[in-house]
């Protein structure tokens, strides 16, 4: 193509009219309207998800921190018991010197809480539990409690 060509296609190019870009505007309204709610949905089913996860992680731990010790830590030693030496309470003979998690810290839950964590438990063993979204014990739907015995 010719330069004079490529001049009068760029001179000739007038840009969008305020009708196309409203259609734009509107088709993005529409989809933000509709696709939103199912991905803010998901947030909150995936930070559940995580809590559940982390639940089982830590009963997997808090297993094997039994099968060396023949006992469960104790609510006052609590769970930081997988990943530092007890000092108080009964004090383990067979502490794994490398700790009981994958990492040396506690997770928090998805709301950035500390599990609650209570030995001999009501339910159990222990009680291992997160109070869910909004922070209180009790609730429905994503405040519901996530517990040890409720996880499958």
């Amino acid at each position: 193509m010719k330069r004079s060509n490529i001049r009068k296609l760029l001179k000739s190019n007038k840009g969008f009219s305020i009708i196309e870009l409203m259609v734009v505007v509107v088709i993005i309204g529409i989809l933000a309207t509709t696709i939103l709610p199912k991905i803010i949905g998901k947030s909150d089913e995936a930070r559940v998800a995580k809590v559940k996860a982390d639940i089982k992680s830590l009963e997997t731990a808090l297993d094997m921190y039994k099968l060396d010790n023949g006992m469960y830590p104790d609510t006052e030693q609590g769970l930081n018991a997988l990943v530092q030496l007890p000092e108080t309470g009964v004090l383990p003979k067979k502490w794994n010197k490398s700790g009981y998690l994958t990492k040396p810290v506690i997770p928090n839950d998805a709301w950035d809480n500390k599990y609650i964590y209570i030995s001999p438990g009501t339910k159990g063993d222990y009680d291992l539990m997160s109070y869910g979204a909004d922070k209180m014990q009790g609730g429905e739907d994503f405040n519901k409690d996530i517990t040890n015995w409720d996880v499958e």
